[in-house]
């Protein structure tokens, strides 16, 4: 829809979700939200979809929440209620997320980057923590954030609220890549090319053994990973991917150049 503020469109199997609300910088606003988190779900629940990337219009990628709707308790508190849910969405999607910045992201805007799993931004990009600037704490997007960050960077850039460019971000962790601005797409194209060479459920799985904290021994953590292992090998996806290997095609799940 033309009035939309935020776009979903699939070809070949990515599925992109472009913020499109230039007029407050792409903030966090309850109907931008709405919006961000339900093509999220819908792209979630595609079986068609096998990565999704999260783009923007504009020269800024997300400004973070929308503080012209903030004014009063109320207002602050549904904000804070809301986010931590598209976060979580972005962070447990089982398909892979990927953020395109052609411009800067601030406060949420950068916990929507870390929730990523990949993250390419232009050179000229900047990122800030912004919060303690004006009153109000980056607790919310830490979830996110610190398990991103080394963790002397997370304490200055926390706590000094100072902006940063997009080759800091890459050294700390924050992004992946940082290329020049005529290199974004090609970038990301990239990535989501590699992403789309692997399995679904083997991506799923992958991106749930990242984020799950590891058993207190090692014996425990060989034995669930082998389990883990050996489950993925013996599944359908296993054996259709040994096949392929083994009579020298790609597997069923690599799309095709006539897929859309």
């Amino acid at each position: 829809m033309a009035d939309e503020l935020v776009h979903y469109e699939v070809r070949r199997g990515i599925a992109t979700i472009t913020l499109d609300s230039p007029h407050n910088r792409n903030a966090l606003s309850a109907r931008l939200r709405a919006e961000l988190s339900a093509h999220l779900k819908t792209a979630t629940a595609d079986d068609a979809v096998r990565v999704v990337v999260l783009s923007h219009t504009g020269t800024v990628f997300c400004s973070g929440m929308d503080l012209k709707e903030a004014g009063g308790a109320n207002a602050t508190q549904q904000g804070v209620n809301e986010f931590p849910a598209i976060l979580e969405q972005i962070w447990t999607s089982p398909k892979p997320v990927v953020a395109r910045l052609a411009g800067p992201a601030r406060a949420g805007g950068v916990g929507i980057v870390a929730a990523c799993d990949i993250a390419v931004a232009a050179e000229h990009a900047t990122f800030a923590f912004s919060e303690v600037r004006i009153g109000v704490v980056p607790a919310v997007i830490s979830v996110t954030v610190l398990p991103r960050l080394l963790p002397r960077a997370a304490h200055e850039l926390f706590l000094t609220g100072e902006a940063f460019d997009a080759a800091r971000a890459k050294d700390i962790g924050l992004v992946n890549s940082s290329v020049p601005a005529d290199q974004v797409d090609a970038e990301v194209r990239r990535y989501t090319d590699m992403l789309a060479l692997g399995a679904p459920g083997a991506l799923a799985a992958t991106k749930r053994m990242l984020q799950e904290p590891r058993p207190s021994t090692l014996g425990e953590a060989f034995a669930d990973l082998l389990e883990l292992s050996a489950r993925h090998f013996g599944g359908p996806e296993g054996q259709e991917g040994i096949a392929a290997f083994v009579e020298k095609r790609k597997p069923s799940w690599v799309p095709t150049g006539d897929d859309a």
